[in-house]
């Protein structure tokens, strides 16, 4: 199907205009409130500090680490950690005093802004099932999932978009004799702001990638079933979503 690729970004840029609001709240401080949702459905807000000369330093005050904490999700934890850290470094983002941090200069500021809401959505999303009783991590069941299958990938990789904007993918799969490369995407929880984000994503990477690159997004349904406006969103920009509990059907097309 033919879908025409500006109206997915124009729409995704008007509604996070739309959403987003700034306010002063300190001398040379503004607080940023997103669009975006966390776990309990409230707006992800970031700090912007202007600082000498053309420098900005971005942070989230210290939400998501204290939210880990409080939630009884410690990243602490060998793997907890080192996939803490492979999120956060893949957004070039630091951790500081319990802080998730960026500096930018006014030309990248935008680019940053970006980087450290993502990285911000990604841990929120890759932890939140990620309690005592649950056994482990969504991201990790689905790469131990690809090994157990001999299914060859790249994590984490980051490609540039049209846009300029970076992009951090799940899963890099590369091209084969057979297969063309895909590209795989992991959601734990597809609400909508998650959904939208990654087919703008998509649509802004695709270009870049090549026609003939393969998406596919992979939904945690263990607790819920994926919704089907879910699943209309995805075919309608050429994304093969697969519900988790159907991940069998993949193997065959994700392991050529």
């Amino acid at each position: 199907m033919s879908i025409d690729a500006n109206l997915l970004v124009e729409s995704y840029v008007s509604w996070i205009k739309g959403a987003v609001s700034a306010q002063a709240v300190d001398d040379g401080v503004t607080e940023l409130t997103t669009p975006f949702l966390d776990r309990y459905n409230d707006h992800l807000q970031i700090y912007v500090e202007k600082q000498a000369g053309d420098l900005y330093l971005l942070t989230d005050d210290g939400y998501v680490i204290a939210e880990l904490k409080s939630s009884g999700v410690e990243s602490r934890g060998r793997r907890r950690e080192e996939l803490l850290g492979q999120v956060l470094g893949g957004y070039g983002v630091e951790v500081v005093e319990g802080e998730l941090q960026v500096r930018s200069t006014a030309q990248d500021l935008g680019q940053r802004v970006h980087g450290l809401v993502q990285a911000m959505i990604s841990v929120d999303d890759m932890f939140m099932l990620s309690q005592p009783s649950v056994h482990g991590i969504f991201l990790d069941d689905v790469a131990k999932f690809f090994d157990d299958r001999d299914v060859r990938y790249t994590p984490r990789a980051k490609f540039s978009g049209k846009s300029g904007l970076d992009h951090l993918v799940d899963f890099v799969i590369p091209k084969s004799r057979n297969a063309p490369e895909r590209i795989v995407q992991v959601l734990n929880t597809p609400r909508r702001d998650r959904v939208e984000s990654m087919l703008f994503a998509v649509n802004d990477t695709r270009a870049a990638r090549g026609a003939n690159t393969e998406y596919y997004a992979i939904v945690n349904d263990l607790k819920k079933a994926v919704p089907p406006e879910v699943v209309t969103a995805f075919s309608q920009y050429s994304v093969q979503v697969r519900p988790w509990s159907q991940r069998e059907q993949l193997v065959e097309a994700l392991a050529a």
